[in-house]
């Protein structure tokens, strides 16, 4: 199993959920009226934030398939319904006609993201050196080779599922029941 996902936005994600951990302590410890309680419940809600918008998004490769966790849902792919995997403004993955974004992995620059339409377009070459390619385009690499191991060893058989896609139970929860503390300490002042 392998994991791709921004190591800056995943660390400062981690970082501040950290911080909030000691501004929790702190409310706890020094928060004496109801506006400690709805301090408390914001901080909540930007931890929520946080955790689905920064920790959470990643892209998995395992044996049976590509897992894109968005922020609230989840898009499996198995190897034998993979098509392709290119980079335009983010990582896709194909599977047949459906194409599926993934949020984790994305391109910043404005220049980068149009050499990569143009290339798509046929306008421009493919990079046959690994040293060359942006980190995103080295993970569509990585799976599209993953891809091509794969399907080479389920060529014997086995039928298809197709792609899945879910709500995940866990983003929905991080963001919901903060939210519903908030509205609570509200309704209580």
């Amino acid at each position: 199993m392998t994991t791709f996902r921004q190591p800056v936005s995943h660390v400062l994600g981690w970082a501040w959920v950290v911080i909030s951990v000691f501004l929790l302590v702190d409310l706890v410890v020094r928060g004496t009226d109801f506006r400690a309680v709805v301090s408390g419940a914001v901080l909540l809600v930007t931890v929520g934030a946080v955790y689905v918008l920064a920790v959470r998004p990643k892209v998995v490769a395992t044996e049976e398939g590509v897992r894109l966790v968005n922020p609230l849902r989840e898009v499996f792919v198995p190897w034998a319904d993979f098509t392709w995997a290119d980079v335009t403004d983010v990582l896709r993955v194909h599977a047949g006609d459906q194409v599926f974004r993934s949020w984790s992995l994305r391109e910043n620059k404005r220049a980068e993201v149009r050499r990569n339409l143009r290339r798509l377009n046929g306008f421009g070459e493919e990079k046959d050196d690994p040293r060359e390619l942006r980190p995103t385009e080295r993970v569509a690499r990585t799976l599209r080779s993953e891809a091509e191991r794969h399907k080479a060893r389920l060529a014997a058989g086995g039928a298809s599922t197709g792609p899945t896609v879910v709500w995940s139970p866990d983003a929905v929860a991080a963001l919901a029941v903060p939210v519903a503390l908030w509205l609570a300490s509200l309704a209580l002042l």
